[in-house]
């Protein structure tokens, strides 16, 4: 079937009534079609609507979400409509998405290796940025792999599209969701999408990116001769069952076909797992119990921290105090080559504990509860002495002036571009709060 668009049509911008040039087609939908596109010599993205999916009521969807404007700047957001003299339908700009960022299906694929960092990072932005969508009182209706896109390299997120974007509860919806991404209820035709069934659509994708493997799918799934649509609504709506249920091991994963989440799952630390099976055990059944986004985002917040490197193989290995016997120093073993982990100096600020490793960064949201997501701007990193390879200290790049106390209790200014030992014992108080270090 031949595109909608070419370079021979004449597409208009609603707003500036400037022309828009087709450039080449990208993809192609049940909704419509999406092509890269120039404005006024700036690159855009373009989606057309088929005839069938270019209704008023998606129309006036869409005007309302060019008024209101994205969320935060992760969202491809619908940024004018545009419209075809010589065609009855229409569709909208968006931002172009940037190559580097890769959709979560080349994950599955094994097309990309992201670090642990990476990936919780990814995590906590997908977290923060449905937080921004929800407390707008909007929902999002379908989360699900081929509408996220993260940087494997950095872990920054975008989502695209948000033209299925509504107010929570206001009309009965046009999408209901991606198979396998739907709530139960949903699955069952019991409810329609909401803010609750986007958080378990959410969970779902979080799953996924940490265990490479569907929450729900264990040894049910195998047995399954043809996974048609009676099938899927068993397995997915009727009688979900997680994988890793610690009250019925009936659906635990097959070692021969599923090994990614019997591989993945140990080594994730007890505060991870657990949230994971909040979310689908009691968050399976009950909407009002699933996990929010706020606390997802803690959640991998406290990961990243937990993060300390094998000092024999180099691979990252995540701190995880309450699945481990006998005293602090304890790091356990490497996942990787099983060798014993020696432990980095870490600072305790308040109940968190953050790794200090060559390369760890302090944000204003550790010392700070007034800025609970800020990473805008470093206050401290890990810095190695210029003449003595052996000696690390965390260096002050803020602006402000701290104050240490030394563990002969001596107490010392720290002002900007100056570093602390990093020496047991020794106490920092940044301005807000005050933290520890441990060596």
């Amino acid at each position: 079937m031949s595109q909608i668009l070419d370079n021979s049509k004449s597409v208009i911008a609603q707003t500036s009534k400037l022309p828009c040039r087709i450039q080449r087609l990208l993809g192609s939908g049940g909704q419509g079609e999406v092509y890269e596109a120039t404005l006024d010599g700036q690159a855009m993205a373009l989606k057309w609507y088929h005839p069938q999916a270019a209704t008023q009521t998606q129309r006036k969807a869409l005007e309302s979400l060019v008024t209101k404007g994205p969320p935060d700047r992760s969202f491809l957001w619908p940024l004018d409509l545009v419209t075809a003299p010589d065609l009855p339908h229409f569709g909208y700009l968006m931002p172009l998405r940037d190559p580097r960022y890769r959709g979560i299906a080349d994950l599955m694929k094994g097309k990309i290796d992201p670090t642990f960092r990476t990936l919780a990072t990814a995590g906590m932005n997908l977290a923060n940025s449905f937080l921004q969508l929800h407390a707008r009182g909007m929902c999002y209706r379908d989360i699900a792999f081929g509408n996220v896109f993260f940087d494997p390299e950095n872990g920054e997120v975008l989502i695209c599209d948000n033209d299925n974007v509504s107010v929570d509860h206001e009309e009965k919806p046009s999408v209901l969701g991606t198979p396998r991404f739907m709530a139960p209820e949903v699955v069952r035709k019991e409810a329609w999408p909401s803010t609750q069934t986007d958080l378990f659509s959410l969970s779902v994708l979080l799953f996924y990116m940490f265990m490479v493997h569907h929450p729900l799918e264990g040894r049910r799934e195998v047995k399954v001769k043809c996974l048609d649509l009676p099938a899927m609504t068993q397995l997915y709506g009727e009688a979900p069952l997680f994988i890793f249920d610690p009250d019925d091991d009936s659906n635990r994963p097959h070692p021969q076909f599923q090994p990614n989440p019997l591989a993945f799952w140990p080594v994730y630390p007890e505060f991870l797992r657990r949230l994971f099976v909040r979310a689908f055990t009691e968050g399976l059944h009950d909407p009002s119990a699933r996990i929010r986004e706020s606390e997802w985002r803690n959640t991998l917040i406290r990961l990243r921290d937990s993060i300390l490197y094998c000092s024999a193989c180099g691979a990252e290995n995540i701190y995880d105090r309450e699945s481990l016997s006998g005293d602090g120093d304890n790091a356990g073993d490497c996942w990787s080559c099983y060798k014993p982990l020696a432990l980095p100096p870490r600072i305790r600020i308040d109940r968190s504990v953050l790794m200090l490793n060559h390369d760890t960064v302090v944000f204003p949201h550790h010392i700070n509860d007034r800025r609970p997501y800020d990473f805008s701007l470093p206050i401290a990193e890990v810095r190695q002495h210029p003449d003595k390879p052996n000696v690390w200290g965390l260096k002050n790049v803020s602006r402000d002036k701290w104050v240490m106390t030394t563990p002969q209790d001596v107490t010392l200014d720290v002002p900007p571009d100056k570093s602390v030992p990093l020496l047991n014992g020794t106490r920092i108080h940044f301005g807000h709060k005050q933290g520890e270090i441990r060596a």
